[in-house]
């Protein structure tokens, strides 16, 4: 960022979730030298928040754990707003920066980026799902138009890929000029230490030469983990494989979890299936990440996935389903391979051919090659720098009411070379 960039005073709103990029951006700020509030909550509260001159951590919103009672859960939420409505009114930031949205979505999408907007403040928003109702096939006319009035109430707005920009365009009718395409910053917030492959493998009990593969993240109908279960299933050898399940089930989807369970009963009873339906704590990670052989995200509609990102940290190659723009962060054959989307059959091939490739032969090298290449394409600079630019360009603008806004960032592209090799068949 050039020098004469004005300096920024920023409210971070997490909406309390999402650790690893709330860290991530929050870092890269900061060393930019930004003023910066995170409004957070006991589930994303970390030393990196405490550590660091300039950053006021704000624990506004507290305890989430869903065992509460019922009137436990309402009064936390009410006393959460009521202290960010408080926290708003006397803040010094110029921008508030809505990383998620909170608990009444509709109520946050309106009325909420109304309120601070009347304060005076510039809204900037990152998008990482434009429509997660539209990917989630329970969308509804009352969605798409809160959804509309919080874009059109945003001063800019942030999403992770080209489409997500169209989208955004075309559906919901943003400017162009308002909208940059900002990289998905690396999952790096989760310890990653001198644990072995071996010594991950001993702790999940998977034998040393199983070809092993991992389905990891939140288990909910768009990721299509059926896809999956079915290709090992009905078109792969029976124990060539071993597969790792491990996330929680979305809430709200439990007739499709049980169906899931089901199906896969006698790969649990057997071994051949490793079932983990729970949050994964931030220290166990790791141990799955470096346990497998290749993450599968067999998904049928995404934006982007930080589960891709998270693999890539530990240095884990992917197979992704063609959706979104997915297969534009696979370097094939080196980073791993593109399938298509709802095809078990497409997808038991393309296993077939990671662990007959280069890729699978050498996995012990390659795998710094990818956490290199991730760390470099992915680099959390890149993503404050493009961040901290924005926010100048708001910082010069006059406000809506007085003035146009033609001189609001206009989203360039990204232009970083690869540091991998060209990419090989397998």
């Amino acid at each position: 960022m050039s020098g004469t960039a004005p300096k920024s005073s920023v409210a971070l709103l997490t909406g309390g979730d999402d650790k690893s990029y709330a860290v991530g951006l929050a870092t890269a700020l900061i060393s930019r030298g930004t003023s910066l509030d995170v409004i957070g909550s006991d589930d994303i509260d970390c030393p990196e928040f405490h550590e660091k001159p300039g950053l006021s951590f704000l624990n506004l919103r507290g305890d989430q754990r869903p065992d509460a009672g019922l009137l436990r859960k309402m009064s936390r939420v009410l006393i959460f707003y009521a202290k960010l409505i408080w926290y708003a009114a006397g803040a010094k930031a110029k921008i508030f920066h809505i990383l998620w949205n909170n608990k009444f979505q509709f109520l946050d999408r309106t009325l909420l980026t109304f309120y601070y907007k009347v304060l005076g403040k510039k809204v900037v928003l990152t998008a990482h799902n434009v429509n997660a109702a539209r990917r989630d096939r329970n969308d509804t006319r009352l969605n798409r138009l809160t959804l509309r009035i919080q874009y059109r109430l945003a001063e800019h707005i942030f999403v992770h890929t080209e489409k997500m920009k169209e989208e955004l365009t075309n559906d919901f009718g943003v400017e162009g000029t308002r909208i940059t395409v900002i990289p998905l910053g690396i999952n790096n917030a989760f310890p990653n230490t001198e644990l072995t492959t071996n010594e991950a493998r001993q702790r999940l009990n998977i034998g040393h030469r199983e070809k092993t593969i991992l389905f990891f993240g939140r288990i909910t109908p768009y990721k299509g983990l059926e896809y999956l279960i079915s290709a090992l299933q009905q078109f792969l050898t029976p124990g060539d494989y071993r597969l790792i399940i491990a996330g929680k089930p979305e809430r709200g989807y439990q007739a499709y979890f049980t169906s899931l369970q089901e199906a896969i009963r006698k790969d649990v009873d057997s071994g051949r299936t490793l079932l983990r339906a729970d949050f994964i704590p931030d220290n166990e990670i790791e141990i799955y990440f470096k346990a497998a052989d290749v993450l599968v995200l067999p998904y049928r509609h995404i934006y982007q996935s930080g589960v891709l990102f998270l693999g890539y940290n530990f240095g884990l190659p992917a197979l992704v389903a063609d959706v979104g723009s997915l297969k534009d962060e696979i370097v094939e054959g080196q980073t791993g391979f593109v399938f298509r989307p709802e095809d078990p059959v497409d997808l038991a091939q393309t296993i077939e051919r990671y662990f007959s490739s280069d890729l699978y032969a050498d996995l012990a090298g390659r795998r710094r090659q990818i956490r290199d290449y991730a760390t470099k394409r992915y680099c959390w600079d890149t993503v404050g720098e493009i961040t901290m630019n924005a926010y100048a360009a708001l910082l010069r603008m006059p406000s809506p009411a007085t003035g146009s806004n033609s001189d609001a960032p206009k989203g360039a592209p990204l232009h970083e070379e690869s540091v991998m090799k060209p990419a090989e068949d397998g």
